[in-house]
């Protein structure tokens, strides 16, 4: 369980993500984006298709306790995460489609999410206590929705600052992540020794499931190989801190530590498994761009 110090620095972490978000962000990029929308389409279907499915028959699959299926659906159903832009950037993946990816996401996760929620929770058997009610998702989304805005608004009124709450912004993301690690695995250590391996396998392999498919579901739909990677990771590399946020506004008790557990565990492995396949993509990437260069010099 999250204490309320921890709670509420959470909370105001996840508005200044937002705020960089929005900042990395103007409207005019929306115009340029919807003229070709067709690898943003790919990526939503990427990741409101591919994960809300795959997050319900992983919990099928692995027969997990309710509390553990919950947290696994709600990881499943988030939009992808500022995280998300920074292991493209440093994959040599297109950037700019990452970001528009993470923010097109989010806006229209006020409407999705909650309805997967309700339409995944329903169909794993989910009821009573371990239900997350859409209204909470959808007033977190909401509210989370405004230092958004806020950030475009900072971008148009002056480009230095926008970049610079970008900045802040996409690196806090990754501090949220070590913050909830941090504080939460000390207190919870025995928990995950006596922890049997399907949830490993569930909280490993959602990620990691999750970028495979999204890449071969870019490539074919025709996507280069560049933007395909670009879509395994916005596929795989889900909002960890803000169903962590969800979780503890909903939750209480020992039941928000139940429910928190694959949240969490999926948040400090996505980091690790991310870096991995990073790696892997830069040298795809670069070997790529080597052949091209080779192939000019030939002409």
């Amino acid at each position: 369980m999250l204490t309320e110090l921890e709670t509420t620095l959470l909370g105001v972490m996840m508005m200044v993500i937002m705020l960089g978000m929005g900042s990395s962000m103007s409207y005019r990029d929306f115009l340029i984006a919807f003229r070709r929308p067709k690898g943003i389409l790919v990526g939503l279907l990427s990741q409101y298709l591919i994960m809300p499915f795959l997050g319900y028959a992983l919990a099928l699959l692995l027969g997990l306790p309710p509390a553990m299926a919950a947290g696994l659906i709600l990881i499943a159903c988030m939009p992808g995460g500022t995280t998300s832009n920074v292991f493209a950037y440093f994959s040599k993946g297109v950037l700019a489609l990452s970001i528009m990816m993470t923010t097109v996401s989010t806006l229209v996760a006020v409407v999705t999410v909650p309805l997967l929620l309700s339409f995944y929770g329903g169909l794993a058997g989910l009821s009573g206590d371990y239900v997350i009610p859409a209204g909470n998702v959808a007033q977190v989304l909401v509210v989370l929705l405004v230092p958004t805005v806020i950030g475009m608004g900072l971008r148009k009124l002056n480009a230095n600052i926008g970049a610079t709450v970008e900045l802040i912004g996409s690196m806090l993301g990754v501090a949220v992540i070590l913050f909830l690690i941090g504080s939460w695995v000390p207190r919870n250590y025995q928990m995950l020794l006596d922890t049997g391996f399907p949830v490993y396998v569930a909280t490993i392999g959602i990620g990691l499931t999750g970028m495979l498919l999204g890449y071969w579901l870019a490539r074919s739909l025709g996507q280069d190989s560049n933007r395909a990677r670009t879509i395994s990771l916005e596929t795989g590399i889900q909002n960890g801190p803000l169903a962590v946020l969800i979780i503890t506004l909903t939750f209480s008790g020992t039941m928000q530590q139940e429910v928190l557990f694959i949240p969490i565990l999926y948040s400090l492995f996505i980091v690790i498994t991310s870096s991995l396949i990073t790696i892997w993509y830069r040298g795809h990437a670069t070997t790529e761009a080597l052949a091209r260069d080779a192939a000019k010099v030939r002409r």
